[in-house]
């Protein structure tokens, strides 16, 4: 699931249910010192055979877990913000089938518990979660079931203008109901697509023997060679973070037509050479379908300070002893199938001009060199930083000889921000498995 999308809402949410108010408010009258921090729980079990994953977390008062920020080219990559969870650690978790089976889970990484042994959630079968928190307190989910089970048998992509004038592809999906009351539907999605640096060369930059504050000048070696790696093409997944959602149960027959499960702007760049898309069709029983069409109500509505109402959203897990306390998220049983789709921007708008490349990849030149670091005195240079430096940061990529004198302080290379010319900063140069050309 959307797992950071997701436990973002439910620390928003934790706020808006303990403030137990409809009125709009200022975030900043709630204080650290009157929040309690409440257990997360997520997990979708699955009749897909597989080590299943079940995710803790504690909610958290900071509303600022996401940071937007601003990509420059020129700085190098890891020095930002990032999202931050508070997970929860070392417990014990396992799943209960019909009252007596004991299925047990360990934690792979903080927060994320994977069941030692693979299982599918059966048909007909009652399954819980039992989890103990490592200050001994127990929780325990309500008794589950699978809802139906459904296929899915087309996925497709067409071109078309939605609803706001945007024109784009619309990724479709077909499919028909198999058994029990299948009528609440929840799709996912990965999306994998194909990147080509727009400017890149078969030569880079290759720095050695650097020392900035030697004097009186850096010493360096900067060499043109040969790459080293494979950094033309890459490819990236990236998966689904909206709520889509489908119910069946005021049409005739058990089929799905033409569903639209997603929209791509085709200003997008992730469809401008091949573009691959799975969508997942979960399921899901009653509750749950509720349960994410709340979820999705509140993360869409204008203002979900002014929206949420008190107990909407609670978790389907109380804690043993203590029904009160607040534990925000939701576990469930629900048939999953799959289906991928692949298509080139051709396919769809044959002969036209490609979407932009994420930044705009101008060439670029400066000097070689730079005045030492550690030099005393007063010095002047109004000239963009130097090869050897952005090098050495690995921020640039290696285009030609600057035989047209680019630049305003020309040196003796071109160059371009390394995301031009290197695609591995957007995505792995390998291959996924199940790629087709």
């Amino acid at each position: 699931m959307q797992r950071g999308y997701i436990t973002y809402l439910f620390s928003v949410i934790a706020v808006l249910l303990l403030a137990s108010c409809v009125e709009e408010f200022d975030l900043e009258t709630f204080g650290d010192e009157n929040f309690e921090a409440s257990l997360v729980v997520e997990a979708t079990l699955t009749d897909e055979l597989k080590n299943q994953t079940i995710y803790l977390s504690r909610s958290d008062v900071r509303t600022d877990l996401e940071t937007d920020t601003i990509y420059n080219p020129f700085i190098p990559l890891g020095l930002g913000p990032r999202d931050s969870v508070n997970v929860e650690r070392f417990a014990a978790v396992s799943v209960r089938m019909n009252g007596v089976a004991t299925i047990d889970f360990q934690e792979v990484e903080p927060g994320t518990y994977v069941s030692t042994a693979p299982f599918a959630i059966e048909m007909g079968a009652d399954y819980e979660v039992l989890i103990q928190t490592n200050n001994g307190a127990t929780y325990s989910s309500v008794p589950m079931q699978l809802a139906g089970k459904a296929e899915i048998t087309n996925v497709y992509a067409e071109r078309m203008t939605n609803e706001f004038g945007i024109e784009g592809v619309t990724i479709y999906v077909d499919g028909r109901a198999m058994g029990g009351q299948a009528e609440n539907y929840r799709y996912t999605f990965e999306e994998t697509y194909k990147i080509i640096a727009p400017v890149w060369d078969d030569q880079e930059f290759r720095l050695t023997n650097y020392d900035p504050c030697a004097l009186p000048v850096p010493t360096y070696n900067l060499e043109i060679v040969p790459r080293s790696v494979q950094n033309r093409v890459c490819y990236n997944t990236v998966p689904s973070n909206t709520i889509v959602l489908n119910n069946t149960a005021e049409r005739s027959g058990n089929t799905i037509t033409r569903f639209p499960v997603h929209f791509i702007n085709r200003e997008d760049f992730i469809i401008s050479h091949r573009y691959s898309i799975e969508v997942s069709q979960l399921v899901e029983d009653s509750d749950a379908f509720s349960y994410y069409k709340a979820l999705s109500s509140f993360s869409s509505s204008g203002n979900i300070f002014s929206q949420v109402q008190p107990g909407s959203l609670m978790a389907n897990v109380s804690r043993d002893g203590d029904p009160d306390e607040l534990v925000l998220g939701y576990v469930e049983v629900a048939s999953i199938t799959k289906r991928r789709a692949y298509f080139n921007y051709d396919d769809l708008f044959p002969g036209e001009p490609l979407p932009p490349y994420p930044i705009t990849c101008s060439l670029h030149s400066s000097p070689e060199s730079h005045a030492s670091f550690c030099a005393t005195g007063m010095f002047s240079n109004n000239c963009p930083q130097s090869i050897i430096e952005r090098v050495n940061q690995g921020t640039i990529s290696y285009v030609s000889l600057n035989d047209l004198g680019i630049g305003t302080c020309p040196g003796p290379y071109v160059y371009v921000a390394s995301i031009c010319g290197d695609c591995t900063l957007l995505g792995s140069n390998e291959v996924p498995e199940f790629w087709i050309d």
